[in-house]
């Protein structure tokens, strides 16, 4: 099973780079199952109807998500009947959205796909460990081809998570820090993983942001309007390989193209 995942797709710039690139990356990938996170697809914070439904006729199979999943209010009826944007697993339970998506691929097999949200320098959140531990059971009955977005900020919490999952989950692929990490791996039991896949759109920028307004608020002190940049355009992502009868990668690349 091959699997592509892009990195947060950030506002329209990063929409844009994906409707024109996608269709030729899946190709030169042979991606079975196309994953993004999209929590940062509406103009940098939350995903619309309007905004997915492009991405998803473009090729893109199920979003992943995060913290700002649910920042844009005009988001939340679409949220609750769209089953292709998952929430976080341990998101609490009374939160809007879908928290699990099963994707066939063309061969029949089935993939699991799930996000987690990290605690350390994040908003209360219920422990990703414990939430994950509880239901993988359940998930392993469906199917040994699991992928987990971990969205996390601290490195370490991603490493741990990771190492202590191994071989249990297919790959564990971090997200949320927008700054793509060289340290892909197969882990020692078989489960992929890198700390971070970065950000697909403006990198020209402060994760997204327009550099010029972020250096005027750290230089003067004052609010700022944060506004989504424009330029620098780039696909960061990974594709990964997994055996299907056991759900260990075979093998993760990691993928940074500039346009």
């Amino acid at each position: 099973m091959n699997i592509l995942f892009i990195g947060d797709i950030f506002g329209s710039p990063g929409r844009k780079i994906i409707q024109e690139e996608l269709p030729r990356l899946k190709e030169e990938f042979s991606a079975d199952i196309t994953i993004a996170n999209g929590e940062n697809v509406a103009h940098g914070k939350g995903i619309t109807e309007k905004t997915a439904l492009p991405l998803f006729d473009a090729g893109i199979d199920v979003f992943t998500s995060g913290n700002h999943l649910w920042d844009k209010r005009e988001s939340l009826d679409y949220l609750k009947i769209e089953k292709r944007i998952i929430k976080p697993l341990n998101a609490m339970a009374k939160t809007i959205g879908h928290d699990r998506f099963f994707k066939t691929a063309p061969n029949g097999e089935k993939l699991a796909i799930i996000c987690l949200i990290g605690q350390a320098f994040m908003p209360p959140i219920d422990s990703p460990l414990n939430t994950l531990e509880k239901i993988l059971p359940e998930i392993r009955k469906e199917t040994n081809n699991i992928l987990v977005d971990f969205h996390a900020e601290a490195t370490a919490e991603k490493r741990a998570i990771g190492y202590y999952f191994d071989g249990r989950i297919s790959a564990l692929i971090g997200t949320h820090t927008h700054i793509q990490t060289a340290d892909e791996e197969i882990l020692p039991n078989g489960s992929g993983y890198i700390t971070d896949v970065g950000m697909t759109g403006p990198h020209d920028s402060v994760i997204g942001m327009k550099k010029e307004i972020i250096l005027e608020k750290m230089t003067t002190g004052m609010p700022q309007k944060f506004d989504v940049a424009d330029d620098g355009l780039q696909i960061n992502a990974v594709f990964l390989k997994i055996d299907e009868k056991t759900g260990k990668t075979l093998e993760i690349k990691r993928i940074r193209r500039k346009y």
